[in-house]
């Protein structure tokens, strides 16, 4: 393959390294994230939670770049968990609020530790981690955008 068909090799894909970083990377959290029966869609989720205590579905799923169909789920098995709590809102039934229980900050202390252990499975300097994270950030934004 050469020629006007170059860029159609796999090699000069922006989008496989990615994808397959990100596949390779949430594998590599399982184990940690089964110490706290978590799965990784489920430990993002908890960690907006950790930082913002409610949270509308809307704005969840735009922090988490998740559409309802996918949150829905999620949020079900975390409710019956008993992490979260999901609840309509008074002001408008349309809007489903929902909020970290305490048992769900509880959960935060046990993984406390996640982010340090997954650090260690890689070999980048802090530089080079803050570089690649400040560079995917803006990819994410531009993305967004053109929604």
């Amino acid at each position: 393959m050469s020629g006007n068909y170059d860029s159609l090799r796999l090699e000069n894909q922006l989008c496989f390294p990615l994808y397959a970083c990100s596949k390779e990377i949430v594998r590599r959290y399982k184990p940690f994230l089964d110490e706290i029966d978590l799965t990784y869609t489920q430990y993002i989720t908890m960690m907006v939670f950790w930082e913002h205590s409610e949270m509308n579905v809307k704005e969840l799923g735009e922090r988490l770049f998740l559409d309802s169909g996918t949150l829905t789920p999620v949020l079900k098995k975390l409710e019956a968990k008993e992490y979260i709590s999901r609840t309509r809102s008074k002001d408008d039934e349309r809007n489903l609020i929902v909020r970290i229980t305490e048992k769900g900050e509880a959960l935060k202390e046990q993984a406390c530790s996640i982010p340090e252990r997954m650090a260690s499975c890689f070999s980048l300097e802090k530089e080079e981690a803050v570089a690649l994270k400040n560079i995917l950030d803006k990819l994410m934004k531009q993305l967004g955008q053109g929604e």
